[in-house]
């Protein structure tokens, strides 16, 4: 199913999230590997077959093998690390954060594509997954190597708009 044969699936009452699914992806503050990278992590972690399958699709036209594959780690990492990380950060018992968290990460330094865009998507993925500590993470990073706020925000907006977009359809 193509992404307009999908927005087709979102009720009317959800009119604005329609709208908004097709102007995230057209925003001019982040490059197309950023964007789409952005919405297939984000899509992944929204846990919707459908969305999955629709942006995957609509992805693969846009992104390279190693984007693609770096993006699906992006997810599957941060959905790991999310939890065990907010976990961390909602505790009060500090003894948790002086013990190694002892999860298998290499995908983060063997993803293949460009580290900032990685950052991108992880921090998109931490988003809809409501971890506090790694959305302050990643955020610093990327302004650290440079990026906008306004270039972070717009792979956030693509991250609210595919969860909204996950729970209506």
């Amino acid at each position: 199913m193509d992404l307009e044969q999908f927005s087709g699936l979102i009720p009317d009452y959800a009119k604005d999230l329609r709208l908004n699914l097709g102007s995230v992806l057209r925003q001019a503050e982040l490059s197309e590997r950023q964007t789409w990278g952005t919405a297939l992590a984000c899509a992944m972690a929204c846990r919707n077959p459908r969305l999955r399958e629709t942006i995957e699709l609509e992805a693969s036209t846009r992104l390279d093998d190693t984007a693609m594959q770096a993006a699906k780690t992006a997810a599957a990492l941060m959905g790991m690390n999310n939890i065990f990380y907010r976990f961390r950060h909602l505790t009060s018992n500090q003894k948790y954060a002086a013990i190694p968290a002892r999860l298998r990460m290499q995908g983060i330094r063997t993803h293949g594509a460009d580290p900032l865009d990685f950052e991108l998507w992880c921090l998109g993925v931490s988003a809809v997954n409501g971890c506090a500590a790694c959305v302050d993470s990643h955020e610093k990073v990327l302004r650290e190597k440079g990026f906008s706020e306004e270039a972070i925000l717009a792979a956030v907006r693509i991250a609210a708009v595919m969860h909204a977009v996950a729970a209506v359809v």
